[in-house]
């Protein structure tokens, strides 16, 4: 199963510098005030993709951390239970 993870992260990596080789042109973005910056494209692919998915992702991570602490609250504290000392052969009963 390992192998076909690998695998098929390899292909992705592959196809993605394919694509980004393939793709190396300089595009013109309009900023405000007729300002326009060149960049390339598969950097710009890259910028709106993480722009789009960095809050999402954080916001999930902070949902799951958030439960993760309510469920171990909720369990309370896991104590082992003591046995009690054994009893001296010199002390009075």
């Amino acid at each position: 199963m390992n192998f076909l993870k690998t695998l098929f992260w390899v292909v992705v990596a592959v196809s993605l510098a394919i694509f980004a080789t393939r793709n190396w042109t300089d595009v013109s973005v309009s900023l405000w005030g007729g300002i326009q910056a060149d960049i390339k494209l598969p950097a710009l692919l890259l910028l709106t993709f993480l722009i789009g998915f960095l809050p999402t992702y954080f916001i999930m991570r902070g949902r799951i951390w958030s439960l993760q602490r309510k469920l171990m609250l909720s369990q309370g504290p896991t104590v082992a239970p003591v046995a009690p000392p054994p009893a001296r052969d010199d002390e009075p009963a």
